[in-house]
């Protein structure tokens, strides 16, 4: 039952004028690598929307645009600082190092999913050079702000590291914030950008977004060599085209922090759930006691919860509606 699947974002249909998107893209032939006209309009379109000069490149994945954008920002050895709780590090079975010869992810602690900027600085101590990885909106459902993300760019930068930012939520984090989506990229000090739109919309495009050239231009025989090198690329461009066509990607993202926020408000109703993380995007951490998140499931409701215990997380998506929400916050009221 749709309507009663908290477990992701993922599980979300793509949105009706994305797919329309997809089929108008489905005309008579089309050059291909990127060579398209749609293709050819998303430097422009992102640029705009950044208010820089851009590169852009999609990729059908988050995974292999977290690890293509970094392989494309960095050194062979590198090491690529991030949080100790960030995607990179922890699911994506080491595809960073796969892609850059002696690679490591180091894990960097801090509170809310955030990495804490002292952390960083003891980290990087030792002067090794590398990536700085930092995720937005965070695995906790937290979001950096502004001067949050210039900060920790700015420790990397007198460290000697670039910055790569995984923005697999970016949308949602801008939605939250309320801020020009520069101030949490190129202007905070930002190289390389993962603009990720699948959680939000799309079929299976995402995009990695470069504030210097030359990084997208050394790139495509790295993506040839590991299959993300597509032929038919119109159809991961006419995704984001339309994902980005009069703040599409706002509305979609400022609806499921919306449904998010109305989750953990109704849901603090119930004396034996409390709130594990600030709700700053579409994310609601929870402490449930066990009897409710059974009960939870025994009516339908798909809901993740960390093994062994009671720590619940539940993500509503752009097309969770509000009438699914109450109807979650109803059926855990009910029950002791």
């Amino acid at each position: 039952m749709t309507g009663r699947n908290f477990v992701s974002d993922n599980v979300a249909p793509v949105h009706p004028v994305v797919m329309e998107a997809i089929a108008a893209a489905n005309s008579g032939p089309a050059s291909s690598y990127g060579e398209d006209g749609i293709s050819s309009r998303l430097d422009d379109l992102f640029g705009r929307i950044f208010d820089a000069d851009v590169r852009v490149v999609p990729v059908a994945t988050g995974t292999a645009a977290n690890a293509l954008s970094l392989a494309a920002i960095a050194e062979p050895g590198a090491r690529f600082y991030c949080h100790e709780q960030a995607h990179i590090a922890v699911a994506e079975e080491g595809a960073p190092e796969f892609y850059v010869s002696g690679g490591e992810c180091i894990g960097v602690a801090g509170e809310q999913g955030r990495i804490d900027p002292a952390a960083l600085m003891a980290a990087l101590s030792n002067g090794s050079r590398g990536i700085l990885s930092v995720t937005q909106a965070t695995e906790r459902g937290t979001v950096y702000t502004p001067a949050a993300i210039a900060e920790l760019a700015g420790i990397a930068r007198d460290a000697g590291l670039r910055v790569q930012l995984d923005g697999a939520r970016f949308a949602n984090a801008v939605a939250w914030l309320g801020c020009h989506p520069a101030d949490i990229a190129q202007r905070a000090g930002v190289d390389a950008l993962v603009f990720g739109t699948s959680k939000n919309g799309t079929l299976n495009a995402e995009a990695m977004l470069f504030f210097d050239p030359d990084f997208a231009d050394e790139l495509f025989p790295m993506r040839k060599r590991s299959g993300h090198a597509y032929s038919k690329m119109r159809y991961l461009s006419a995704q984001l085209e339309a994902y980005l066509a009069g703040g599409l990607w706002l509305e979609l993202a400022a609806h499921a922090n919306a449904m998010a926020r109305r989750l953990a408000d109704g849901l603090a109703g119930h004396r034996d759930i409390s709130l594990l993380e600030p709700v700053e995007a579409n994310l609601v951490f929870l402490d449930m006691p066990p009897v409710v998140l059974e009960g939870l499931r025994a009516e339908e409701f798909d809901i993740h919860a960390a093994r062994g215990g009671a720590s619940v997380r539940l993500v509503p998506s752009y097309a969770t509606t509000p009438d699914e929400v109450d109807r979650l916050i109803e059926t855990a009221l009910r029950l002791p």
